[in-house]
């Protein structure tokens, strides 16, 4: 049988994607540059740029090569927009805009106190969203939004599950920032948005199988498989807070009690005092040493029940007091001597959460973008 020939809508769809990706790489380029970059001939990249031009996708920019040979004309996308990438923490809303290369603007904190409600964080999440769309010139055409509470996978709302250390409630991050963003808002757990940081920029790149720990105020993992964050049924893959592992004193208990059975735990909650752990852990004597050991028995009780049921080639730690030289190497030693030791490694990108959804939002703002272009085929 004749193999079908692709049609020539296809074909310029695919050399106008080609076109664009381009450009969102290099930011500006010539004709003839395109097409170097791209491997397609000159001809048809000057017909597409034609195209797109005409569509109002991109613009030349008025600047001309110098030095010998045709004089070229330099191209670049047009304004299309922003993307809103917004986190929320205990400790407040960080909201800003990102454009189609990845380039950061406007960003705003509203401060939260660690237990806000539902009407307070919403309240937080809207300012800040409005704050950085009044401040830049392009729509919000998307947004990602990291929340430090489970997310419901088919909703994107928030989950409230028991003893949760950040007392959010049942937010829904689509429905306050529908006023502001005109495209679809996507949500998931910090954890699993710093996983996915971890994995494209972080001392996890290039490996496809690993578990991250994070270890701060709360506590949570991601499981990361194929390269890809493995959610679950509902999207609450990873709450290691309440896996059973061994305590201070040998009896079984879920993670979360181990930090109230050392007297760890803000008083009145079930969030763990970041600065109680770090001064337990100072020094070298004998409560430390005795802290230490405690902290790194539990945890590892709890990465031998990931490394059983997800198989990870790495462990990554990350968190507020997780990333602590010494609690990273007191991990790793307890888990050598397990029965399928994984090496344990400290996590390495800054705000990852943030850095995260930041790479999905500029994803998600290109995707539309290049749909943009043969709106008929979305």
């Amino acid at each position: 049988m004749t193999p079908t020939k692709p049609s020539l809508d296809l074909l310029r769809a695919l050399t106008d994607e080609n076109v664009l990706r381009a450009l969102m790489e290099h930011r500006l380029l010539t004709r003839a540059e395109i097409a170097v970059h791209t491997g397609i001939s000159k001809p048809t990249i000057y017909e597409a740029v034609g195209r797109l031009e005409e569509s109002g996708l991109v613009v030349d920019t008025g600047e001309r090569t110098t030095g010998r040979g045709r004089v070229g004309s330099y191209y670049a996308l047009a304004g299309h927009g922003r993307a809103l990438v917004a986190s929320i923490t205990p400790h407040g809303v960080v909201a800003e805009a990102v454009d189609a290369y990845g380039t950061g603007h406007g960003r705003h904190t509203v401060p939260l106190d660690p237990a806000p409600g539902p009407d307070v964080a919403a309240s937080a999440l809207a300012h800040a969203a409005a704050a950085v769309a009044a401040e830049d010139a392009g729509a919000l055409r998307v947004a990602v939004v990291s929340a430090a509470d489970p997310v419901d996978r088919a909703t994107g709302r928030l989950v409230h599950l028991p003893d949760a250390p950040f007392l959010v409630g049942e937010l829904d991050p689509s429905e306050i920032l529908a006023p502001q963003v005109t495209g679809p808002v996507l949500v998931d757990n910090d954890v699993n948005w710093a996983a996915r940081a971890e994995y494209r920029r972080g001392v996890a790149q290039g490996v496809d199988d690993f578990f991250y720990l994070h270890l701060g105020e709360g506590l949570g993992g991601a499981v990361v498989s194929d390269g890809a964050v493995r959610r679950g049924h509902r999207g609450l893959v990873g709450e290691t807070a309440h896996l059973t592992t061994v305590g201070p004193d040998g009896r079984a208990m879920p993670l979360t009690e181990v930090f109230a059975a050392l007297g760890l735990r803000r008083p009145a909650s079930t969030a763990i005092d970041t600065d109680a752990v770090r001064e337990a852990l100072s020094g070298d004597g004998a409560r430390a040493r005795r802290t230490l050991d405690a902290l790194a028995r539990a945890v590892g009780g709890v990465l031998a029940a990931a490394v059983s049921l997800a198989d990870p080639q790495l462990i990554v730690v990350g968190g507020g007091w997780g990333l602590r030289p010494d609690v990273v190497t007191a991990i790793d030693e307890h888990f050598t001597r397990s029965p399928r030791p994984v090496p344990v490694v400290a996590a390495t990108v800054d705000e990852p959460e943030l850095a995260g959804a930041r790479v999905r939002a500029v994803e998600e703002l290109r995707s539309l973008i290049i749909r943009s272009a043969h709106p008929e085929r979305s």
